[in-house]
């Protein structure tokens, strides 16, 4: 059995690695829709609340403020690991060292 790469399966792995790449753009972009939704949420929360229900609203919206920058941390942690993923992908195609 052979070790070497040939051109094809360089660049085969090479479109698979730009496809997962792309991918975590594309989660990079989720990461960006939430932000705006935490500015969003900010707005709300600045807001002159008087009444005890505005008031409850607003404890509410906190709550809501700490789980979506909870959900940004994973959704920023996911982009990295596809990123880590895509550079495996890339690297697949090299044959391994001291390969048989």
């Amino acid at each position: 059995m052979s070790a070497s790469v040939t051109a094809a399966d360089a660049a085969a792995c090479s479109s698979r690695s730009f496809e997962v790449q792309l991918l975590a753009g594309r989660v990079d972009a989720c990461a960006e829709q939430v932000d705006a939704v935490q500015a969003k949420l900010a707005q709300l929360q600045l807001m002159d609340w008087q009444s005890p229900a505005g008031l409850a609203y607003r404890s509410s919206l906190r709550v809501q403020a700490v789980a979506l920058c909870r959900a940004r941390e994973g959704v920023l942690a996911a982009s990295l690991a596809v990123r880590r993923h895509s550079v495996h992908v890339a690297e697949s195609a090299l044959p391994a060292a001291g390969g048989y």
